[in-house]
């Protein structure tokens, strides 16, 4: 049975998304709650699916100084596949079917944009159900957040 999210949830997904490193013991004194209490509730939460830990990194300091979302068109009946074979490559690092102009969308980053014309040409060509690729490059990066949790829904 899942639980409901509530407002002490919220508080430490919060103190969780700007440092995910914060121990219990700093989370259970700003919220005024048990180190006990936070160590169960952020159990049930990893339990429950709500987040997970994870590391994000910088692209570009990783040496991918190209990054791209690829907006895909695919033939009928072979949207899944398509997905499938997409998330098997290692420079992709998203894979969504949306609705609108584009079956499929996919992020990916790349070390030069030699690296890009390569996959494009080599590796995207090779799939079998895509009918066209619409590459846009990333330009300026002004936000980059892949937390849920809003500043503005928690009061610490």
């Amino acid at each position: 049975m899942k639980k409901t999210i509530d407002q002490v949830d919220k508080q430490i997904l919060q103190i969780l998304r700007q440092d995910g490193r914060t121990a219990y013991t700093e989370i259970a004194h700003q919220l005024g709650i048990s180190e006990g209490t936070v160590r169960s509730r952020i159990t049930r939460l990893l339990q429950e699916g709500v987040f997970g830990f994870s590391i994000h990194t910088d692209p570009s300091k990783l040496g991918l100084h190209v990054q791209t979302i690829v907006g895909l068109t695919t033939k009928l009946g072979l949207q899944q596949n398509v997905a499938e074979e997409l998330c098997k490559l290692p420079e992709v690092y998203f894979v969504g079917a949306f609705s609108g102009k584009h079956d499929l969308i996919i992020q990916a980053c790349f070390q030069d944009n030699e690296e890009l014309i390569t996959f494009v040409n080599e590796r995207l060509s090779q799939i079998e159900g895509i009918l066209a690729a619409d590459v846009s490059l990333e330009l300026k990066r002004y936000k980059d957040s892949i937390s849920f949790v809003r500043h503005d829904e928690v009061v610490i």
